[in-house]
């Protein structure tokens, strides 16, 4: 017999969430009949689409859900509903601390221009985290398929808002579209502003997307990364430099990385010493959330309740909370590794 524990009471920080995808499926249907916006059948059906976005056609699918999901948010309320129902399913998966990514030129036409939608995210976050007591911060992201000049005015925009809250500067979207270093002014402007470096890479594309947003982005953690499992020098060099990778399980195989949870180089990753932060990506469209991901490591993986406390430890490691949050944080994680647990048959 295997003693094992809940893995939604172990404390654990949340890195790798996106804004519109972090909505709850019911909340986009109460919205979408607000504004009478037409859901296909992908966002309604209760079980999450197939995307298989290692082809153009896929990518094109997944992209076209978020923006029909991501046109439902249209006013102040509407943000400070998706911010406290985000922080409240991190809570309850035993999240202490939330980073969630945006880019606020998308909210922008809706909410009054691209500084009243920041300061309208920045408003709903403080009070998410007030009312229930998660410690939440932004990372701005910018998006690979608009001008790198867009993302220099993001930059700024940041690194403006730091003193409320943004902690970070991201890269999302489709990673084999733009050249990292096309973007590397913007993520200067970012750094010099005291702000983390965490772009996308290795997730659609291979090493060499890694090692770019390192080199030209100097990275200090990167969103998914898991590509780098491919390349061992790679996987030296995340490791020597103590560089994070935000790898979200779910969300690579439903996205077609991978085929199966199985596949997800857990194992390669953990056994070089790179550090991860397990995250949901997009719960919206993949169906699951924080813990979950925790239990794919365990049940796909065979990590072991030491090892998932280890992953729960890099995630807090790895965050830009307070370092009174960290230090209670982490003794929290070996409180959670202590108790008994309960009992479950092995083989």
């Amino acid at each position: 017999m295997e003693r094992v524990r809940d893995l939604r009471q172990l404390p654990k920080a949340h890195l790798h969430l996106h804004f519109t995808g972090s909505m709850r499926p019911a909340t986009l249907l109460d919205l979408a009949d607000k504004y009478g916006v037409h859901l296909p059948d992908a966002l309604t059906s209760g079980t999450p689409p197939r995307l298989s976005a290692t082809d153009e056609r896929g990518w094109f699918r997944f992209q076209r859900l978020y923006d029909i999901a991501r046109s439902c948010l249209r006013s102040p309320e509407d943000i400070q509903r998706l911010v406290r129902e985000a922080a409240e399913e991190d809570v309850r998966d035993g999240s202490r601390w939330l980073e969630i990514q945006v880019d606020p030129t998308s909210y922008a036409p809706r909410l009054g221009g691209l500084i009243p939608a920041m300061e309208i995210i920045l408003d709903a976050v403080e009070r998410a985290s007030r009312d229930t007591g998660l410690g939440i911060r932004v990372l701005v992201a910018a998006n690979r398929m608009k001008h790198p000049l867009d993302a220099r005015t993001l930059a700024r925009l940041a690194v403006r808002h730091a003193d409320r809250g943004v902690v970070g500067f991201g890269l999302s979207n489709d990673e084999r579209r733009g050249l990292a270093r096309d973007f590397d002014r913007a993520f200067a402007i970012a750094r010099d502003g005291g702000l983390l470096s965490a772009p996308h890479g290795g997730e659609l594309s291979g090493p060499a997307s890694v090692r770019d947003c390192l080199d030209d982005l100097h990275a200090g953690r990167i969103g998914h990364g898991v590509r780098a499992a491919e390349d061992p020098e790679l996987l030296r060099r995340l490791a020597a430099h103590g560089v994070t990778c935000e790898v979200c399980p779910a969300s690579n195989v439903a996205l077609g990385v991978y085929g199966k949870p199985e596949d997800v180089p857990l194992r390669t990753l953990y056994e070089a010493g790179v550090p991860m932060a397990l995250g949901a990506d997009d719960p919206l469209l993949f169906g699951s959330r924080l813990a979950a991901q925790y239990e794919i490591a365990r049940g796909a993986h065979g990590f072991t309740d030491a090892e998932l406390a280890e992953l729960a430890r890099q995630s807090v490691r790895a965050s830009r909370a307070p370092e009174e949050l960290r230090r209670t944080a982490l003794a929290d994680i070996d409180a959670w590794l202590a108790a008994p647990g309960r009992t479950r048959p092995t083989g």
